[in-house]
C-alpha cells in the first residue's frame, strides 16, 4: 500500500547521511534523537533542535552539564521503503516514563532499571541498546513513515540525559582521549551487547507481571 512494487529490491537501502560538514569518516550514526524530543535543560524542557554548544543539559549523574558538540543527521531516507532491519524502535508513551510516544534509533542507548541489572552487575542501572527493549511494555520496531532529522549531544564525558520525563539516554563524550579514559573523574557507560540487554529485557517482563500480581521482584 506504500508503493512498495515502484521501487526495484536492486537499489540500495539507506539510513543516514549527515547534513554538516563530512569529514571523510565512516558516516553510520547510532545514537541521537529525533528533532522534536523534549530534553531536560537548565532552563526546563526544550526540544533537542534548540539546543546549542554552551547550553547546560540536566544529566543523571552528573547534574548539569554543558553540551560541547551538536550533528544533525537525516535518517531513513529511504522512508518508507527503508529495509526492515534499519527500521527504528518505538516506545508507547509510559512504557519507560516517558510522557509522550517516542522513535529512536535501534541502536540507541537507554538506561534502564532491573533486579536483574542488579544481580549481574552490582548496578540496577544498566544502559543497552533499544532494540534489545523490543517486546516489553508494548514496545515495537516499526517502520520510519518518512525521513527525519536526529541530533546529538555530546560532552566532555560520557552522559546520561533526560528525555521527554524519564527516559534515560546515552550521550557519547565528544572526544575520546586516552587522558580521559586515565585520568577522567566522570566515569564511562558500558553499553550492554543485545544477548546481555536481552536477557535483561526478559527479566523487566518477568519482574513487570510480578509486580502486576503483587509479587516482590
Amino acid at each position: 500500500m506504500f508503493g512498495w512494487k515502484t521501487k526495484t529490491n536492486t537499489l540500495p537501502r539507506r539510513m543516514m547521511e549527515q547534513t554538516g560538514p563530512y569529514d571523510g569518516g565512516i558516516n553510520t550514526i547510532t545514537n541521537g534523537l529525533i528533532v522534536g524530543t523534549r530534553i531536560a535543560t537548565s532552563m526546563g524542557w526544550h526540544q533537542i533542535d534548540a539546543i546549542a554548544v554552551g547550553d547546560a543539559v540536566l544529566t543523571f549523574d552528573y547534574g548539569l552539564q554543558i553540551v560541547k558538540n551538536v550533528s544533525r543527521s537525516i535518517a531513513w531516507i529511504d522512508a518508507p521503503w527503508t529495509a526492515e532491519h534499519m527500521w527504528p524502535v518505538h516506545i508507547p508513551a509510559g512504557a519507560l516514563g516517558n510522557y509522550v510516544e517516542m522513535t529512536v534509533l535501534a541502536d540507541q542507548g537507554l538506561m534502564i532499571e532491573s533486579d536483574a541489572a542488579l544481580d549481574q552487575h552490582g548496578d540496577p542501572y544498566a544502559v543497552v541498546p533499544a532494540l534489545s527493549l523490543v517486546g516489553v511494555r508494548g514496545i515495537t520496531r516499526q517502520a520510519p513513515p518518512q525521513k527525519m532529522e536526529i541530533i546529538t549531544l555530546s560532552f566532555d564525558a560520557e552522559q546520561v540525559i533526560y528525555a521527554e520525563g524519564n527516559v534515560l539516554v546515552h550521550c557519547a563524550a565528544s572526544k575520546m582521549s586516552l587522558d580521559t579514559m586515565l585520568n577522567g573523574g566522570q566515569g564511562t557507560y558500558d553499553v550492554l551487547f543485545v544477548t546481555d540487554a536481552a536477557f535483561l529485557a526478559e527479566r523487566l517482563v518477568v519482574e513487570d507481571h510480578m509486580a502486576s500480581n503483587g509479587y516482590a521482584a
